[in-house]
């Protein structure tokens, strides 16, 4: 357990000090938008694409892992929606509620984190796991967000907003340079390909600046979302609608994910303790913190779904290092 903690304290930590310089005024709420955007566009697609290009191919297309990942994303979404959408909550809010519940922070968090715990290993297993979410979880989400439709698409039937919504997310997810770092890399482990001396250091010191940057921007954009979230008409969210998602995001969600691989396992699909194992501290990791700013674009009840981010987040530095000390005991 202290060993586990050793490895994942610094990476909490790095989140913190982002938290406590977006509070203290430290870092202008306006420069982060450039971090985001330095991440984004630029730190982690390297890094993405360094760890594709470096993984066999086998590995970038396991359809084991794929489809127990997705079966366990559908059973979270189904379950978060039924439990939380009542009163107040309609669609727009239960579907981005699912996704925070279903949606872990892979993207800036697990990947430097679970290669650091697992080492190489975990590289192929994550990037599925983040391909799969970006892909289809995100898009399913925001699609079910859609059926309460709004002022331009309320006269249009629910499969016709459903249809609108998909076509809206697959042109994000086409739009996102990470999911074309992931594809760029798994066509250079393909063919063998091998960057340009010059150009493979480029991309190796952009890589190595996404981890810290990374982390320190998730701590940053917490801040900023409770602080802004916190003055809008959804100022006065209650936690009581927070809890139950932030429960099934730490605990139900790396149980399925064990569970259900274990069971798949059992069955005959080719899945190693290993890929198990990615799988489970990969669900087990904190909210990703880039659904705040789906929830803001789609106009759902920002403030709940920042303080299930930052509870999870906050809560994942105990219940993370219980799991993995757990999977890997």
């Amino acid at each position: 357990m202290l060993a586990i903690l050793g490895v994942t304290f610094p990476f909490f930590a790095l989140v913190l000090c982002g938290y406590l310089a977006a509070r203290r005024e430290m870092l202008p709420l306006a420069a982060i938008p450039g971090l985001n955007s330095f991440v984004l566009y630029f730190a982690l697609p390297a890094m993405l694409y360094r760890y594709s290009a470096q993984t066999p191919i086998a590995e970038l297309l396991d359809t084991a892992l794929l489809s127990v990942y997705l079966l366990v994303a559908a059973i979270m979404i189904t379950l978060t929606i039924l439990v939380t959408k009542r009163g107040r909550i309609g669609w727009n809010d239960a579907a981005l509620g699912a996704l925070v519940a279903t949606f872990p922070n892979v993207g800036f968090m697990g990947v430097p984190m679970l290669v650091a715990i697992l080492g190489e290993v975990a590289a192929g297993p994550i990037i599925v796991i983040l391909a799969a979410d970006m892909v289809v979880t995100s898009s399913v989400c925001i699609a079910l967000s859609r059926l309460d439709g709004d002022a331009e698409t309320a006269a249009l039937p629910a499969s016709a907003r459903l249809r609108q919504a998909l076509r809206k997310a697959l042109r994000s997810v086409l739009g996102n340079p990470m999911a074309w770092s992931m594809v760029l890399g798994g066509i250079a482990s393909a063919t063998g390909f091998h960057l340009p001396q010059a150009l493979d250091k480029t991309v190796a010191l952009l890589g190595n600046a996404a981890s810290p940057v990374a982390l320190f921007t998730i701590g940053a954009v917490l801040a900023r979302a409770n602080m802004v979230s916190g003055q809008g008409r959804h100022a006065h969210a209650g936690w009581g609608s927070v809890w139950p998602v932030a429960v099934f995001k730490l605990l139900l969600h790396p149980l399925l994910a064990f569970g259900l691989g274990k069971a798949g396992q059992a069955a005959g699909l080719p899945l190693s303790d290993a890929v198990i194992t990615v799988m489970t501290l990969a669900a087990a990791l904190p909210s990703a913190s880039n659904v705040s700013l789906l929830a803001e674009r789609f106009g759902a009840d920002t403030a709940r779904i920042a303080r299930i981010i930052l509870f999870t987040t906050v809560a994942a530095f105990g219940s993370f290092a219980l799991v993995a000390g757990w999977m890997t005991g």
